[in-house]
């Protein structure tokens, strides 16, 4: 089309309006304006460039236009460019990058919630699970490096969905997509805004990504150093101007290889530096507090017991597994600690402390918590961090999926305790539950009997905690564990989570009874996208349970697919389930 438009219409005007180029509200399209003419154009003929995408806002645009530079652009020169491009400058003779390099964009798997989590909500990465690499804010060398695919080598339960879609008519391989280039090196583009990137490791990665992987391994530091540069986005913007560019348009840009290479040599005279993350997001991370972004959540990740994917055997490209650092030696045995000192166990803030001197040496609290979290700390002592504010901190730097959750009574000098996810088994919650805060009720009973001020509201709101903590422990509805992907006869009875399922489904007990210190930002709507028809039996919210009536009908809702979580189900019908599924 492109072509017959340049060589049969004559083009006056092209006006780059991008983004927000009109005041009605409407979405981020990079819009244009353009002027054509049914007069064939000549040899001679030109049109005028106009580009104020980068301007904010249609009222600067509608001013920029009046005194911006005009680009006087030969037509038929357009023809030159690869698939004829239009742009506003003369087509670039260069080779293309698609001469030294391959591109693709990442896999989908039709179903995030159930095939991809971070890594950190899970305790010790295993062959089920393969650590890949995301979107990422802005160009640095090593980062998006958070996520987790459940792969199991191809043949698993992403397999299993892809072959009920294909019984539905389902043809494409998107959800390989990628896979040629896994185990080599390159550069991932996130695909939308400026194009930011980082350096590609060679495992799975998102549809909103892009991998270039030269040829030549030796083009690598080449290859980075165009592509971090604000040329490349200018570059990749003259020919695509859509909300997310395609990777055909990656391939089709010039680059200039001896250019580059000597650009390369310049700013990294020894080679690319080696993959490494001082942000404790990202499964590079060494797992230590000192020299960490987050010195202090780190420390106290480690008193929990929790440690990063390196800490735990898993090794990357360039990046090798780490030995013992002598911290675990003061990592709590059962990943509960309280905030205040109780079984006979110290004060979090007092344990916290002691981790950070063997860490660190000597270090200054208060620039440990100004710094703290994305937006730092106000708090003045340690104790006043840990119930005021760690939570939400935690929250914000790991994705609105805590593996260390803080529980509490809702009185602000009640009981608190912090909580390794990861070891909350059925034993420790009762631990929990009926040691840790039987403790804590039992001193409160006795400050009450003595006439202490306050005990009284404390315990009162102990034992409100207390009987929401049962709550979760026997799981019936609504404080049960629901996962839509899983048969009923699979479905968890009491408190009994599978980390494979992630944070998101195992933590909705806690936030349901209201026990979290802050409200987690998880939605537990429809998840999007629409579920192959399943059994109605073992599947059946997906043509609309009547819990009450226990049957298949009055709830006004036809098997449409729809990925429906606000689903509960008592334990009797789980064990009925079970019990007949095994029959089968």
């Amino acid at each position: 089309m492109r072509q017959i438009l340049v060589s049969s219409y004559q083009f006056f005007l092209i006006a780059k309006l991008g983004p927000k180029g009109f005041q009605t509200p409407m979405w981020d399209f990079n819009v244009m304006l353009v002027t054509i003419t049914q007069t064939p154009p000549t040899t001679t003929s030109a049109f005028a460039g106009f580009d104020v995408s980068t301007t904010r806002g249609a009222t600067s645009k509608a001013l920029e236009l009046l005194s911006c530079t005009i680009a006087a652009v030969k037509q038929l020169e357009q023809l030159k460019s690869p698939d004829a491009r239009i742009g506003l400058e003369e087509p670039n003779t260069s080779d293309l990058m698609g001469t030294v390099a391959g591109s693709a964009t990442g896999m989908q798997t039709f179903d995030g919630p159930r095939f991809l989590m971070t890594f950190w909500e899970q305790g010790i990465l295993t062959k089920k699970w393969l650590p890949g690499q995301s979107t990422v804010g802005s160009t640095t060398f090593y980062s998006g490096c958070f996520v987790l695919v459940r792969w199991e080598e191809g043949k698993g339960e992403l397999f299993e969905l892809m072959e009920l879609k294909r019984s539905e008519g389902y043809t494409s391989g998107i959800w390989r997509a990628g896979t040629q280039f896994w185990n080599h090196r390159g550069v991932l583009i996130s695909m939308m805004s400026n194009l930011p990137c980082s350096m590609y490791l060679g495992g799975p990665f998102d549809n909103n990504t892009a991998a270039i992987v030269p040829s030549n391994p030796e083009h690598l530091p080449a290859l980075w150093a165009f592509c971090s540069s604000p040329e490349f986005a200018r570059t990749v913007r003259s020919i695509d101007q859509a909300l997310k560019v395609t990777t055909n348009t990656l391939e089709k840009i010039p680059f200039d290889l001896a250019r580059w290479q000597k650009v390369a040599r310049e700013a990294c005279p020894h080679g690319l530096p080696r993959p490494i993350s001082k942000d404790p997001a990202q499964w590079l991370f060494s797992g230590h507090p000192k020299g960490s972004d987050e010195p202090l959540h780190v420390a106290l990740a480690r008193l929990l017991g929790y440690r990063w994917p390196r800490q735990t055997g898993s090794d990357f490209p360039d990046c090798p597994a780490i030995a013992p650092d002598g911290l675990d030696k003061l990592a709590d045995d059962d990943g509960i600690v309280c905030i205040s000192a109780t079984k006979g166990e110290a004060a979090a803030a007092e344990r916290l402390r002691t981790i950070l001197a063997q860490a660190l040496g000597r270090f200054d609290l208060g620039v440990l918590l100004t710094e703290a979290g994305p937006k730092g700390s106000k708090s003045k002592t340690l104790e006043e961090w840990l119930r005021n504010e760690f939570f939400e901190q935690h929250c914000a730097i790991f994705h609105q999926r805590p593996f260390i959750w803080h529980i509490w009574d809702g009185h602000r000098n009640g009981f608190s305790a912090l909580v390794n996810y990861h070891k909350l088994t059925h034993a420790n919650l009762e631990k929990l539950t009926y040691a840790y805060l039987g403790d804590w009720l039992r001193r409160q009973q006795a400050a009450v009997e003595a006439g202490e001020a306050g005990s009284d509201a404390r315990l009162e709101a102990a034992k409100r905690l207390q009987a929401r903590l049962k709550l979760i422990i026997e799981g019936e509805p609504p404080y049960d564990i629901f996962v839509r992907w899983k048969p009923l006869s699979r479905q968890a009875i009491g408190w009994h989570p599978d980390l494979n399922d992630g944070v998101r489904m195992n933590i909705r007990p806690f936030a349901t009874a209201d026990v979290l210190r802050k409200r987690v930002k998880i939605s537990w709507d429809k998840d999007r996208g629409k579920e192959p028809v399943r059994d109605k039996q073992e599947y059946p919210w997906f043509w609309g349970w009547d819990e009450k009536k226990q049957d298949f009908a009055g709830v006004g809702r036809e098997p449409d697919g729809s990925r429906w979580n606000d689903c509960h189900y008592s334990g009797e019908m789980k064990k009925k389930a079970k019990e007949a599924s095994e029959k089968r």
